[in-house]
Protein backbone atom coordinates (compact mmCIF):
# COMPACT_ATOMS: atom_id res chain seq x y z
CA UNK A 1 0.00 0.00 0.00
CA UNK A 2 1.25 3.48 -0.80
CA UNK A 3 1.08 5.84 2.18
CA UNK A 4 1.70 9.59 1.93
CA UNK A 5 3.22 11.20 5.01
CA UNK A 6 3.53 14.95 5.56
CA UNK A 7 7.12 15.73 6.51
CA UNK A 8 9.18 18.64 7.76
CA UNK A 9 12.29 17.25 6.08
CA UNK A 10 13.15 15.62 2.78
CA UNK A 11 14.29 12.22 4.02
CA UNK A 12 12.32 9.28 5.34
CA UNK A 13 14.74 8.48 8.17
CA UNK A 14 14.75 9.24 11.86
CA UNK A 15 15.51 12.95 11.42
CA UNK A 16 12.38 13.83 9.42
CA UNK A 17 9.49 14.77 11.68
CA UNK A 18 5.89 14.39 10.54
CA UNK A 19 4.62 17.85 9.61
CA UNK A 20 1.50 18.68 11.66
CA UNK A 21 0.09 20.60 8.68
CA UNK A 22 -1.39 18.74 5.75
CA UNK A 23 -1.90 21.31 3.01
CA UNK A 24 1.09 23.42 3.93
CA UNK A 25 3.47 20.58 4.75
CA UNK A 26 7.01 21.15 3.54
CA UNK A 27 7.35 17.70 1.97
CA UNK A 28 5.19 14.72 1.08
CA UNK A 29 6.94 11.37 1.50
CA UNK A 30 5.23 8.43 -0.22
CA UNK A 31 6.18 5.02 1.15
CA UNK A 32 5.14 1.72 -0.38
CA UNK A 33 4.65 -0.43 2.72
CA UNK A 34 5.05 -3.65 0.72
CA UNK A 35 8.23 -2.88 -1.25
CA UNK A 36 9.81 -0.20 0.94
CA UNK A 37 10.10 2.13 -2.06
CA UNK A 38 10.21 5.80 -1.02
CA UNK A 39 9.37 8.85 -3.14
CA UNK A 40 9.96 12.39 -1.92
CA UNK A 41 7.85 15.29 -3.20
CA UNK A 42 8.57 18.97 -2.54
CA UNK A 43 5.36 20.74 -1.47
CA UNK A 44 6.80 24.30 -1.47
CA UNK A 45 4.23 25.55 -3.98
CA UNK A 46 1.44 24.70 -1.53
CA UNK A 47 3.44 25.68 1.55
CA UNK A 48 3.46 29.24 0.21
CA UNK A 49 0.03 29.29 -1.48
CA UNK A 50 -2.35 32.12 -0.68
CA UNK A 51 -5.31 29.72 -0.67
CA UNK A 52 -6.28 26.23 -1.77
CA UNK A 53 -3.23 24.52 -0.26
CA UNK A 54 -5.21 21.67 1.31
CA UNK A 55 -7.17 20.79 -1.82
CA UNK A 56 -4.09 20.98 -4.05
CA UNK A 57 -1.97 18.89 -1.70
CA UNK A 58 -4.79 16.33 -1.48
CA UNK A 59 -5.03 16.25 -5.28
CA UNK A 60 -1.28 15.68 -5.50
CA UNK A 61 -1.46 12.85 -2.95
CA UNK A 62 -4.15 11.17 -5.05
CA UNK A 63 -2.01 11.65 -8.18
CA UNK A 64 0.95 10.02 -6.37
CA UNK A 65 -1.21 6.91 -6.00
CA UNK A 66 -1.46 7.01 -2.21
CA UNK A 67 -4.21 4.97 -0.57
CA UNK A 68 -3.66 6.49 2.87
CA UNK A 69 -2.31 9.69 4.42
CA UNK A 70 -0.50 10.17 7.71
CA UNK A 71 -0.41 13.73 9.00
CA UNK A 72 -0.87 15.82 12.12
CA UNK A 73 -4.04 17.66 11.09
CA UNK A 74 -6.42 17.85 8.15
CA UNK A 75 -8.90 20.59 7.26
CA UNK A 76 -12.40 20.15 5.82
CA UNK A 77 -11.65 20.81 2.14
CA UNK A 78 -8.63 18.51 2.08
CA UNK A 79 -10.62 15.90 4.01
CA UNK A 80 -13.43 15.97 1.43
CA UNK A 81 -10.98 15.77 -1.48
CA UNK A 82 -9.16 12.79 0.02
CA UNK A 83 -12.39 10.99 0.94
CA UNK A 84 -13.78 11.48 -2.57
CA UNK A 85 -10.76 9.53 -3.82
CA UNK A 86 -11.12 6.82 -1.12
CA UNK A 87 -7.86 7.83 0.56
CA UNK A 88 -7.87 6.92 4.26
CA UNK A 89 -6.60 9.55 6.73
CA UNK A 90 -4.61 8.83 9.88
CA UNK A 91 -3.40 11.33 12.47
CA UNK A 92 -0.20 11.19 14.46
CA UNK A 93 1.63 13.54 16.79
CA UNK A 94 5.30 14.10 17.58
CA UNK A 95 7.06 11.36 15.68
CA UNK A 96 9.32 10.81 12.72
CA UNK A 97 8.18 9.64 9.31
CA UNK A 98 9.84 6.28 9.98
CA UNK A 99 8.04 5.91 13.33
CA UNK A 100 4.72 6.90 11.74
CA UNK A 101 5.08 4.24 9.04
CA UNK A 102 5.90 1.60 11.66
CA UNK A 103 2.87 2.62 13.75
CA UNK A 104 0.71 2.47 10.60
CA UNK A 105 1.92 -1.05 9.79
CA UNK A 106 1.12 -2.16 13.36
CA UNK A 107 -2.38 -0.63 13.22
CA UNK A 108 -1.57 1.85 16.01
CA UNK A 109 -2.71 5.07 14.28
CA UNK A 110 -6.11 6.68 14.67
CA UNK A 111 -8.11 6.87 11.44
CA UNK A 112 -10.33 9.94 11.27
CA UNK A 113 -13.83 10.30 9.87
CA UNK A 114 -13.86 14.12 9.75
CA UNK A 115 -11.55 17.11 9.64
CA UNK A 116 -9.92 17.94 12.95
CA UNK A 117 -9.10 21.62 12.22
CA UNK A 118 -10.88 24.50 10.50
CA UNK A 119 -10.00 25.87 7.06
CA UNK A 120 -6.85 27.98 6.84
CA UNK A 121 -5.30 26.43 9.94
CA UNK A 122 -1.55 26.98 10.18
Amino acid sequence: MKVAITAQGKGSGDASEVDPRFGRAEWIIVVDTETGDVQTHDNAVNLNAVSGAGVQTATNVVDFGAEAVITGNVGPKAFRTLCAADVRIFLVENCTVKEAVEKFKKGELREVDRANVESHWR
